[in-house]
Order: C-alpha cells, then sequence, then structure tokens
C-alpha cells in the first residue's frame, strides 16, 4: 500500500480531481526517512506532469515543454531532465482555464493571468481535458481558501 501523511485530519467531505496523470507519495519504509521528512516534501492531491506544446511570448512558436504541477504553482522546464524551471506560474495569480478553439492546432487550453495569457496543446483531447480539470480543480481550491479567510468570524 501507500502511505499517505496528513498534517492534519481531512475534513468530512474533500472533493478531488477524478483523473490523475501521476500522484507521488513516497513511504518512509521506501525512502528511509521518518514521517516528518515526508510531511514537508510529501505532493499535496492533484500533483500532475508532462509534455505539454507551449506558444511563445514574443515569437508566437510553439515549443514542447516539460510541465509539473504541484500545489498552486505550474512550472515548466525546457524537457523532463532540466533541474531549473523556465518560469514558475503561481495559480492564486490565474483567473481562468479553458478550451481555446482560437489556435490553428488542437486540444489547446488557455491560462489566463492578469498579464498575459498562456496557450498550451496537449498531444490529444484527453490529455487535455486532464490538465483542464485538474487545473480548475485547483482554482476551486485556492478560491474557497480566500473565502475562508476572508469570511467574518461568527461570534
Amino acid at each position: 500500500g501507500t502511505l499517505i501523511v496528513l498534517k492534519h485530519p481531512y475534513p468530512h467531505k474533500v472533493e478531488e480531481p477524478s483523473i490523475y496523470e501521476s500522484v507521488r507519495v513516497h513511504t518512509a519504509m521506501q525512502t528511509g526517512r521518518t514521517e516528518s521528512d515526508l510531511v514537508p516534501n510529501a505532493p499535496s492531491l492533484g500533483t500532475k506532469e508532462g509534455y505539454l506544446i507551449k506558444q511563445g511570448k514574443i515569437v508566437k512558436n510553439w515549443k514542447t515543454r516539460w510541465f509539473t504541477l504541484h500545489r498552486n504553482e505550474l512550472k515548466y522546464f525546457k524537457d523532463q531532465t532540466a533541474t531549473e524551471p523556465i518560469r514558475a506560474l503561481d495559480l492564486t495569480e490565474c483567473s481562468a482555464v479553458q478550451f481555446d478553439y482560437s489556435q490553428e492546432r488542437v486540444n489547446c487550453f488557455c491560462l489566463v493571468f492578469p498579464l498575459r495569457t498562456y496557450y498550451l496543446c496537449a498531444k490529444t483531447g484527453i490529455e487535455a481535458d486532464e490538465w483542464i480539470k485538474i487545473l480548475r480543480w485547483k482554482l476551486s481550491q485556492i478560491r474557497k481558501q480566500l473565502e475562508q479567510r476572508n469570511a467574518p468570524l461568527s461570534s
């Protein structure tokens, strides 16, 4: 089985995306580390990674990039072996994720940020749908957290 270490108990109802490409949780037995080592390094729910084709900002050419989604951060790298990301996108600043039919490519979607819209394409429609579902789920979780922080304290 897989050991999942939680800092806090789950709430009664937990919404999770239905599709995962890769969720990695390492157990203490597999890694030889202790539980306290695992907690800060354990991925959040909804971790995903894979290749997507991204449109450039200035020169509108398309390049294949390796994307990783962990917690509220979407990073992209030159390839899967690169250790330093080209850019890290903070999803707390993202206002929308949606299919995009304006490009001359199929399986495209976009992420809307205040200063830029990122256009991405997946190899298949199923893969594009998986990315959109998990990114929308992340945005909904971010919004819920913001609402909870801004909610007035009940007396």
